[in-house]
């Protein structure tokens, strides 16, 4: 096989075949790849309990520390103002969405890898700033700064494992991912319970500076792992595509599964480019806008249907209680112990993950996010009821709590994953890093959208919500309800190709039976010898040039 120029590729017309068997190598590197969800979850987990910190909001208000034994009255003056508590947590998510939006680029650019340890580089740069602060400026900076890094690591992993993942288990190992941010949330935890109490900065700068030990193992174990075979396609360099693709499968360059399943992503990928030709730089960006609305398979419902998966995501409410549990708890007035109940919270969001693990295999994308959905509007409803009702009566309380509870397992056993497996399965090759940066950009926007407006909702200085917020949480579910049950399409056990062919032949409604009846290779053309049309590849390489 030559160094430069694939001769030939063996293809198919058995849509059985086109993808090697599931070996042990595939899972434990798309598993590695998943642990950027550590560093993303510990880093929005942290700050919920830094600023209900003593120290923490001693420093930066300069308010007095309450007198010992004060009651919940007399102690609460002594929290961040509401727009320094809006401003301090929502700030990441600015900064996330704009390097979403930029890692879409530099994933066509340089690699998916090479993208996934720059980010890793610019979330360092911001965590130094942000241990060395002592007052809200370079906090503030460093947030902002940090928050770049942590967008182009959650849009590229995602894409990153979509295409490099056997199709029978992409969507378990994607949910791995989110498995890996409910870690980093319970590890965010643990370290502020453990520090809640210093009298001194090591309070918050221990947790803040922990951080960067996720950011190097990511950064050094991806270093290691080979680069999307679906990348180089896109590039043009088919013979890197079958080296990696080889790696990636546990099997020889020239074996019939590698041969067959690189033929039907060029063939795929020649028949994207014919449907929406690529151009300049902008055209690149305004292909994932091309289309009808009311056709499933054009470029612009799929990524309307990315972006509103992640705002819908983000509308079940479950990052209210991962950013603002604490000072919720607090608000409540008949729990001793906030920063223990959060913990609670974490743990049961840890424990509930890994059943999506099976069951968005076995049952698949679309019946999960519908059940889901139903079951955080019910629990959200009686939260808000009860709060409302009998709100300072403690046994009250505690049932607020494990309602709390069960709506964290539904979200973590549903939502939680599959919005993101659904986003890195429903683009196609041409515009997939720019429509997985457009779909995480958007899940940051409608975060940083949220956590700017919660502290006034529910502030005492504001408006007060309390348990009422629930309302509004529940309203929003009802909504992910029907849309999930009218718009998102199921996915399970089909190749990224097998997707679009899907998109194109049935409804969301409908997609659950559609069956894969031919391949792309096969209606590109073969030649007599059971290989890929030679201009089919000839071609590809010759667009490969194209971003």
């Amino acid at each position: 096989m030559p160094s430069d120029k694939l001769a030939e590729v063996a293809a198919t017309t058995d849509v059985e075949r086109i993808e090697a068997p599931i070996t042990w190598k595939a899972y434990l590197m798309c598993a590695f790849a998943a642990f950027g969800g550590i560093y993303f979850g510990y880093d929005s987990g942290y700050i919920n309990g830094v600023k209900a910190m003593p120290y923490f909001i001693h420093q930066q208000t300069g308010l007095p520390y309450p007198p010992a034994g004060a009651s919940d009255e007399e102690s609460a003056y002594f929290v961040l103002e509401s727009w320094r508590d809006s401003l301090i947590t929502s700030i990441l998510s600015a900064g996330t969405f704009f390097g979403a939006i930029i890692a879409g680029d530099l994933a066509d650019f340089i690699g998916r890898r090479l993208t996934i340890i720059s980010g890793c580089g610019v979330f360092m740069v911001g965590v130094i700033l942000q241990t060395a602060s002592s007052g809200l400026g370079l906090l503030v900076a460093g947030r902002l700064i940090a928050g770049f890094g942590v967008g182009f690591v959650s849009a590229i992993i995602i894409l990153y494992m979509s295409e490099c993942s056997p199709r029978k288990i992409r969507g378990a190992v994607v949910a791995g991912y989110q498995f890996a941010i409910t870690i980093g949330l319970l590890l965010a935890a643990c370290v502020d319970y453990a520090t809640q109490d210093r009298p001194d900065t090591g309070s918050y700068r221990i947790p803040i500076a922990i951080q960067m030990l996720w950011a190097l193992i990511l950064g050094a174990g991806i270093a290691y792992l080979p680069e999307s075979p679906r990348y180089f396609v896109k590039r043009g360099k088919l013979d890197n595509a079958a080296t990696v693709l080889a790696r990636l499968r546990g099997q020889p360059i020239g074996s019939d599964y590698v041969q067959h399943e690189l033929a039907e992503i060029v063939a795929n990928h020649e028949y994207e480019l014919s449907v929406v030709p690529q151009g300049s730089y902008w055209s690149s960006w305004t292909n994932c806008f091309k289309g009808s609305l009311f056709k499933p398979s054009s470029n612009l419902r799929r990524t309307i249907l990315g972006t509103s998966m992640q705002m819908m995501q983000q509308w079940t409410g479950v990052n209210f209680i991962f950013y603002f549990g604490t000072s919720f708890f607090t608000q409540l007035g008949t729990i001793s112990n906030p920063f223990f109940i959060s913990l609670i919270t974490t743990l049961v969001n840890v424990l509930s993950t890994p059943i999506s693990f099976w069951t968005i295999e076995r049952f698949g994308r679309r019946p999960l996010l519908i059940w889901g959905a139903l079951g955080m509007l019910i629990c959200e409803f009686l939260v808000a009821i009860m709060g409302t009702a009998d709100g300072q009566n403690p046994a009250t309380v505690r049932a607020m709590i494990s309602f709390i509870c069960i709506y964290i397992f539904f979200f973590a056993s549903t939502w939680g994953p599959g919005a993101w497996v659904v986003i890195g399965e429903i683009f196609p090759l041409p515009i997939r890093s720019r429509g997985v940066a457009l779909s995480t950009s958007s899940n940051w926007l409608w975060n940083c959208i949220i956590t700017v407006i919660t502290p006034y909702l529910v502030g005492p200085d504001r408006g007060n919500l309390g348990a009422r917020v629930f309302f509004l949480w529940g309203s929003l579910c009802t909504a992910c309800f029907v849309y999930a049950y009218f718009l998102v399409p199921e996915t399970k056990g089909l190749s990224l190709e097998q997707v679009d062919k899907m998109l194109e032949e049935t409804t969301p409604r409908n997609s659950s039976r559609w069956v894969p009846h031919s391949t792309f290779a096969g209606e590109s053309g073969l030649t007599e010898k059971g290989t890929l049309a030679p201009e089919v590849l000839a071609d590809v390489e010759r667009k490969g040039s194209v971003v």
